[in-house]
């Protein structure tokens, strides 16, 4: 059955707002502070059309490389038969979400300048790096009787009534 290959063409889902969560942005999406070099998240406001991305960039996150007054520009990775390539796109600061990608790095780099700041206070050599999650510890259970005697269980053996 033939189908439409128009810009919004299949996406039903992905421009449709969540229940009870129409209308207009608010007015902190238009105050919201951006700089160049911040990890956007681009997420089509379907309420807005002006300045609204291309399908494919919707959920897609990049990086900040210019600042205009009503919109911002994004370089987003595009994978293209096999290759990865680097998309500058502009969009309109309401489709436009900061992204959280970068949170527990930085999070990671402030515990880890304390902990730098304490082991040249008290002279301990503290490792920063990130170890995988090791195996549990090994331990003896304790036997299931009272007096610590382990009871041995024999099988019968077969004896055949024919």
């Amino acid at each position: 059955m033939p189908h439409s290959f128009g810009t919004r063409a299949r996406t039903r889902h992905m421009f449709a707002k969540k229940f009870r969560q129409h209308g207009l942005p608010t007015l902190g999406q238009y105050q919201m502070p951006v700089k160049v070099g911040d990890y956007v998240d681009i997420f089509a406001n379907p309420s807005i059309h002006k300045g609204m991305p291309h399908k494919h960039y919707h959920g897609r996150t990049g990086i900040v490389f210019n600042v205009t007054k009503s919109a911002v520009g994004v370089r987003v990775n595009k994978p293209v038969n096999g290759r990865i390539i680097e998309k500058r796109i502009h969009v309109r600061i309401e489709h436009i979400r900061k992204s959280k990608c970068q949170k527990e790095i930085l999070a990671r780099k402030v515990a880890n300048e304390q902990a730098k700041v304490e082991a040249k206070e008290t002279g301990v050599q503290v490792n920063l790096k990130r170890t995988p999650k090791l195996p549990k510890e090994g331990y003896f259970l304790a036997a299931a009787g009272s007096d610590g005697v382990i009871t041995t269980i024999q099988p019968l053996p077969f004896s055949d009534l024919v």
